[in-house]
């Protein structure tokens, strides 16, 4: 069979087997032991074992568990009130300052936790009651959030740049400093449409400060700055030559345990053994998704179908612009209706080599893929960040929450086509850290 209309095959079935409601490893599983068996006979399935298993024999991934715990360990305390209360103080003077603060901790908690649904919830919980007792629009208050929630997997340190930088053999540390940028972009997006919506609704008074006296900024900075440091630590470490993402990571998620026992008095066993159960189950699912990518892509490239796709999009005459738009729909439909790890990891393998070949930078390419897969957590019919604002606020209709977000859905496609114009917003600072790719 052509390697091409096998392809057509391949993804017609997984896509059938993952809405059959199996989780997405099982799910890659199946599909790649039914094509082995049918295309490869049945031997081929003695190597997937030790596929499976060597996948996850990469010190790399020592990072995911321990980011997931640093995570964890600040969404379990009261750091997401403490970052929204500080910044709220501290931009009071700034109109529109409370959406801002808001924003701004959904940004500082996001770049802490790597978990959007964490940094929603958080910030969600103080933010949105606080955002409609002074009256803003619900759909401001409930979409700036499911919208600053998404930061989580762009804003380093992320999960899904660690999964991408696995899945591509690309530079972990690289890919952390070219989602920097497009982050805090993507933030003042978000700030400027936040305050033309408000100003719009009319209610010019949603504008004005509110006064708070310099005891009340400076007492909550304690409680504050601890975490600020350990993100600047984290950085420094890893950028300055001292240790590995890896490492780095352990130490972090040590730090803010310790932190988060000592600021936030989490000495209760039952609290800490919820922080390490739910970090494991995270932790489990990632990296079983990712072993399954790994027979899964195995599979691909045993039927010769990654390598004839490539090939094929190799041979057509069309701007390569066009193609990229093509690749950003595909994955903004992926994105729709899988979550981001799975959706990197299945498509990861296929579209680099067409990607290197149209001559993209993967490293920028990682930035576009990972707003892509933002705008999927804020869209139906799978959009988490939108049935977690829901849960936060059930008095809010989920039909406001959605309309609320799709302006901030706008900003992250005006973000894309400026990254395209200005590959540079991605590009530069690594190069600038790192010195330029080979």
């Amino acid at each position: 069979m052509d390697p091409l209309v096998l392809g057509g095959l391949v993804a017609l079935f997984t896509i059938l087997v993952l809405f059959s409601g199996v989780s997405v490893a099982i799910g890659l599983l199946i599909v790649s032991a039914g094509f082995l068996i049918v295309f490869d006979g049945a031997r081929s399935l003695e190597l997937m074992p030790e596929i499976l298993f060597g996948k996850l024999d990469n010190f790399a991934l020592l990072a995911i568990p321990m980011f997931i715990i640093m995570g964890s360990s600040i969404a379990s305390t009261r750091a997401g009130a403490d970052l929204y209360e500080a910044l709220e103080r501290w931009l009071t003077r700034v109109p529109g300052g409370l959406v801002i603060s808001n924003l701004g901790a959904c940004a500082l908690f996001a770049a802490m936790s790597g978990s959007s649904p964490a940094t929603c919830a958080a910030i969600g919980k103080m933010g949105i009651p606080e955002m409609r007792k002074r009256g803003y629009p619900d759909g401001v208050a409930a979409g700036s959030i499911a919208a600053g929630g998404t930061l989580g997997i762009l804003i380093p340190p992320s999960v899904t740049m660690i999964v991408y930088g696995i899945a591509t053999e690309s530079s972990i540390g690289r890919l952390f400093l070219a989602g920097v940028l497009p982050g805090l972009l993507l933030v003042g997006l978000f700030m400027a449409w936040s305050l033309y919506s408000t100003a719009k609704s009319g209610n010019r008074d949603l504008l004005n400060v509110t006064p708070y006296t310099w005891r009340e900024k400076f007492e909550i900075l304690p409680r504050v700055l601890p975490f600020l440091l350990i993100i600047l630590g984290v950085l420094y470490a890893m950028y300055g030559g001292i240790a590995t993402p890896s490492e780095t990571a352990a130490v972090g998620a040590l730090l803010c345990l310790v932190i988060a026992m000592v600021i936030y008095r989490l000495w209760n066993p039952k609290d800490l053994w919820v922080v390490l159960r739910d970090s494991t189950r995270e932790s489990v699912m990632i990296l079983f998704i990712i072993a399954a990518a790994g027979v899964f892509s195995y599979m691909l490239s045993s039927l010769f179908i990654t390598q004839s796709i490539a090939e094929w999009i190799g041979t057509l005459d069309i701007n390569r612009w066009f193609l990229m738009g093509a690749i950003n729909i595909f994955l903004l439909i992926a994105g729709f209706f899988l979550p981001p790890v799975a959706v990197i990891l299945m498509a990861a393998p296929i579209l680099l080599p067409v990607i290197v070949t149209a001559g993209f930078d993967p490293i920028w390419f990682a930035v576009v893929l990972t707003i892509n897969m933002e705008i999927g957590l804020i869209s139906p019919p799978v959009g988490l960040n939108l049935y977690v604002i829901n849960g936060i606020a059930p008095d809010i209709p989920l039909k406001t929450i959605l309309l609320g977000s799709l302006p901030f859905v706008a900003c992250m496609v005006l973000a894309i086509i400026l990254l395209c114009l200005f590959p540079g917003i991605a590009t530069w600072l690594p190069d600038l850290v790192m010195g330029a790719a080979i």
